[in-house]
């Protein structure tokens, strides 16, 4: 069997934290710069859906959109339309969204259409559905959310205590919750440098990567469980770690390549097809797969040994 060579990750900890430290600063500069944007889900507003065919100038259809309707139009995506592709290569759908408190009502709706089918005959405008979200409603529901996701790194610290009590169950489920906070934040300040809309999207990415970065640690943590029972009580934890976290270094890095050759794949096709709500899923989640890889070898690892070390003296 070939032997590991242990690389130093206790010895270069600061290095690690500083690279942290360093990313989280400028995500907190771009959130005071650019500041944080909630998609209509969240903070109410209404989504109306329309098709058409071949190209259009996005300023002019926005002025055309505002002219007729008092509401105040937010963003617009327009995305191919994947039902009618074969038939038209031409085929898109858009979403407009609009802020306020207020829904678009059907006359509104009607004179919004007049407005599109006027000033753009030649691109056949057809409506096609609108959804009136609450501001209240969305409030509720992004409150839900963020209860979803407490419970969710409720249950995991408790799990990894439980699990891991030989070696600290504690301290263990600590600090990986210390690297999923990690995560989380690298995933939002992704958001926020993009200027991308919080939305369900966000959620969705949050609760996979929360698994997925647990489940990077938890490897860890049982190869260390495992380094520590031969290397016997007496054994320095910073080269048990060491020794365990180099043995499942090729493993965890190849684990993250495969996710993100699929997940890039997924994000090409939807740049292809101009597919945005796929393309907002998935370049979050290859962050948040890159940041999950490295939370928990060079995060929560280390801070372990440091509790560990600590709780020796």
């Amino acid at each position: 069997m070939k032997q590991v060579k242990d690389l130093n990750f206790i010895g270069r900890s600061k290095i690690f934290f500083g690279i942290s430290l360093a990313i989280i600063l400028i995500g907190i500069v771009c959130n005071f710069i650019f500041g944080t944007t909630l998609d209509i889900q969240f903070k109410g507003g209404a989504i109306i859906t329309y098709s058409f065919t071949g190209e259009i100038d996005e300023d002019a259809l926005k002025d055309t959109i505002q002219t007729a309707t008092p509401n105040n139009v937010v963003t617009f995506t327009v995305s191919k339309d994947i039902m009618n592709n074969e038939e038209n290569a031409d085929a898109y759908v858009i979403d407009i969204n609009f802020s306020g408190e207020t829904a678009i009502d059907t006359a509104q709706q009607d004179a919004i259409t007049k407005a599109l089918e006027k000033d753009f005959a030649e691109n056949n405008f057809e409506y096609q559905e609108s959804t009136s979200v609450e501001a209240s409603m969305g409030l509720k529901f992004l409150l839900k959310c963020l209860t979803a996701v407490a419970i969710a790194c409720a249950l995991m610290v408790l799990y990894v205590t439980i699990r891991f009590k030989r070696i600290g169950g504690l301290s263990a489920g600590v600090m990986a919750l210390v690297a999923l906070f990690h995560d989380v934040a690298m995933i939002y300040f992704m958001y926020v440098i993009f200027k991308m809309p919080i939305d369900s999207n966000f959620i969705a990415v949050v609760l996979m990567i929360l698994g997925y970065s647990l489940n990077d640690t938890i490897v860890i943590y049982d190869r260390v469980r495992e380094e520590r029972k031969l290397a016997g009580p007496n054994a320095d934890i910073a080269d048990v770690f060491n020794h365990s976290a180099s043995s499942v270094l090729t493993r965890t890095i190849c684990t993250s390549i495969t996710t993100l050759i699929a997940i890039g794949t997924v994000y090409v096709v939807a740049t292809i097809y101009n597919l945005d709500s796929v393309k907002a899923f998935a370049l979050p989640m290859m962050i948040g797969v890159i940041s999950g890889c490295y939370s928990s070898i060079c995060i929560a690892g280390p801070l372990w040994v440091m509790w560990q070390k600590r709780k020796e003296k």
